[in-house]
């Protein structure tokens, strides 16, 4: 397989540079270049001698929006992947990204080894992949099968931490979302029968992701009881 060569759009010249020095410490991968705006990206992607296979994207851009500079890629007949790498965390902009076959969405801030974990699960997906067949050419169930598990699979990855159990985190998800209310460890611990360390380490994890909201409680004796309530802080 050769190497995936990679277009950097990212208005920050730092965090570009973090993104170019994290690429450059994978296998697999090459840097294509570095675009700092819209106009800049769409000016390298028509350059005759600037060939790109996948794209880390930065949604907010000074001079347009990520999800249009993707929608202007798409109508130029450019078909590179899209990993968007961004702050942006509003449903309707992760939605329009998908649809715009985004394959990957990496909320910052995020680890080195996030970073690489999204690299490498993309890079053996595109290996794994079914070669395209020629627009004239034919292919047959199995190709179209292995290429719909490929899109199922596009959507973003979860990475959890060592310690952190699916089925346990989908539990106290449901029971925060469906609470409608804010719960404390030691309520949670009682409605899911699980230990309160063990409950305060998932509320911790859904507290890092911003999935959920921590503050103290007041009105009980001794010190305020921390509270956990669903929805971004």
């Amino acid at each position: 397989m050769t190497d995936i060569r990679v277009l950097i759009i990212e208005d920050d010249p730092l965090v570009a540079l973090a993104h170019a020095e994290y690429l450059g410490e994978l296998p697999g991968f090459i840097l294509a270049g570095i675009a700092h705006s819209g106009a800049e990206a769409l000016g390298l992607l028509a350059h005759p001698g600037v060939a790109v296979d996948l794209i880390l994207l930065d949604i907010h851009l000074p001079d347009t929006h990520g999800i249009e500079l993707a929608r202007r890629i798409r109508e130029a007949g450019r078909r590179p992947d899209i990993i968007a790498v961004t702050a942006a965390r509003e449903a309707p902009v992760v939605r329009a990204a998908i649809a715009l076959g985004v394959v990957h969405y990496l909320i910052k801030p995020f680890t080195q080894l996030m970073f690489r974990e999204r690299l490498e699960v993309y890079r053996a997906r595109r290996r794994d992949a079914p070669a395209a067949a020629p627009d004239t050419g034919t292919i047959n169930q199995a190709d179209v099968d292995r290429a719909l598990d490929s899109l199922r699979g596009s959507v973003p990855e979860r990475v959890l931490p060592k310690g952190v159990s699916p089925d346990t985190l989908a539990g106290v998800e449901d029971l925060l979302r469906d609470a409608g209310r804010a719960l404390s460890a030691a309520e949670v611990t009682a409605a899911l029968g699980i230990s309160r360390i063990t409950a305060r380490r998932y509320l911790e994890f859904l507290t890092a992701e911003r999935r959920v909201q921590r503050e103290p409680r007041y009105g009980t004796p001794g010190r305020p009881e921390l509270e956990y309530r669903w929805g971004e802080a």
